[in-house]
């Protein structure tokens, strides 16, 4: 069995895992919205990327016999006025579940639980790449968003986006 507090932050962290997928979502038909359907094709796979590691965090909990409790998922509130809008939004909200990670890991290393701390290395890593993916958007949006032809280049470039499942075996 985990230690309680590790068991009620990884179930508060899947909740905000879908929560990710919902404004990830919600991002995606914004840009649906305004024609650009490679900025929202990326968004797409971010959501799946999300619920992805809800599903993972899921199974790490069912796999050490705790229950999993699933709470209301908020609705997005944001509103966009640009496209670099939602780009600045996704960064912000990756620096947030890093640090909500990064205290997963921190309430597993005071209880000496090596087996959730191995688990969530792989989740510490993934966030350094979530955190330089939508950093690196951002500048490349600067550099080319606002030119016509430079931002229907960008729009194709994430067109071509596939999903990889993750490789994290529990």
């Amino acid at each position: 069995m985990l230690n309680s507090k590790v068991r009620d932050l990884i179930n508060t962290q899947i909740n905000k895992e879908f929560y990710s997928a919902y404004l990830y979502l919600d991002f995606a038909n914004y840009f649906y919205d305004e024609g650009l359907d490679g900025f929202a094709h990326w968004y797409d796979i971010q959501a799946q990327e999300e619920r992805d590691h809800a599903m993972l965090m899921r199974t790490y909990l069912q796999n050490n016999g705790e229950r999993v409790v699933f709470e209301a998922v908020d609705k997005p509130d944001k509103s966009y006025s640009s496209p670099e809008d939602p780009l600045h939004e996704g960064l912000k909200h990756e620096q947030y579940v890093t640090s909500l990670i990064n205290t997963i890991y921190k309430a597993a290393q005071d209880v000496n639980d090596f087996r959730t701390m191995q688990c969530f290395d792989w989740f510490v890593k993934e966030q350094g790449e979530e955190e330089k993916n939508a950093d690196d958007l951002i500048k490349k949006y600067k550099l080319f968003g606002h030119d016509p032809k430079g931002l229907y280049a960008l729009n194709q470039e994430l067109l071509g986006r596939v999903y990889t499942a993750p490789s994290l075996v529990l």
